[in-house]
């Protein structure tokens, strides 16, 4: 099976063809969904509150994401596997997002990065393009940003958050990203957004007019308890109810003495 490259994400654009992205954060997970055909891997800084539990994904370190990013690239063969710049990786100076950049593909494995933000990272999405490493925006609402933006709101919703919004996608593109996320905004907005621009658009919480869709995995299969999930989250199945019913079994039949039974024991040979 050919690898995806980001060459073909752009082409899939041109030929009208919609574009699933899925987060992962571990190599059973990747080698999971490469096999089922997924053409694009996100490391998403999400890990920070999905996998590691903390309330946003601000404390998130480059070290954390690269030993995740290499976990994942372990398990996929196919698809191409996009790093999450994480905050203070590359809101510092350019010289730092380059170095971060570079580190993504040199230690981590992975073939792209993502940078959160639209005019204000315009400079340091070229940066990181003038050094040959692919990267894919993201405008909206930024979980970075949510200090500033008061919180996980929709943005988009009055003609100045419109305004700024559609000068971002459009900066992010003349800067020389290869696609853009468009996170929580009104789907008539992302639809716009997506006929202007000539580069790939990818939608969480966008509506359905975008070039593609990306959810957190562990949303998608139930795996962060019997938490609300956000209205944008299609839970495809309950994986973590199937864990805690294989737990609760295996804990009956070692406290009732049924595990280990015969067949799970060695035998010496005489």
């Amino acid at each position: 099976m050919k690898k995806i490259t980001v060459p073909d994400i752009i082409d899939m654009k041109r030929q009208g063809r919609k574009i699933p992205v899925l987060t992962a954060y571990s190599c059973p997970i990747a080698r999971i969904l490469d096999q089922a055909g997924i053409p694009i891997i996100m490391v998403g800084d999400s890990l920070g509150m999905v996998e590691v539990g903390y309330d946003t994904t601000l404390p998130v370190t480059m070290d954390e994401m690269i030993y995740h990013t290499r976990a994942v690239v372990k398990g996929r063969k196919r698809a191409l596997v996009v790093g999450d710049m994480p905050f203070l990786s590359y809101q510092v100076g350019l010289d730092e997002a380059r170095r971060n950049a570079g580190r993504f593909i040199k230690e981590g494995g992975a073939e792209a990065v993502k940078v959160e933000g639209g005019v204000r990272m315009a400079e340091v999405i070229r940066a990181i393009v003038d050094m040959d490493v692919p990267v894919m925006g993201h405008i909206g609402l930024t979980p970075q940003s949510i200090h500033r933006k008061g919180g996980y709101r929709v943005q988009g919703t009055t003609e100045e958050e419109r305004r700024v919004i559609l000068q971002d996608a459009k900066t992010v593109e003349e800067a020389g990203a290869f696609s853009v996320v468009i996170e929580c905004v009104p789907p008539d907005l992302a639809g716009e957004i997506t006929q202007i621009l000539s580069i790939p658009t990818i939608g969480i919480g966008a509506g359905p007019h975008t070039d593609g869709q990306v959810l957190v995995i562990n949303d998608l299969i139930g795996l962060n308890g019997e938490e609300k999930t956000p209205r944008f989250v299609k839970r495809y199945a309950n994986i973590g109810k199937l864990i805690a019913s294989s737990v609760e079994e295996y804990i009956k039949d070692v406290t009732e003495g049924r595990f280990p039974a015969d067949e799970h024991c060695y035998r010496t040979q005489r």
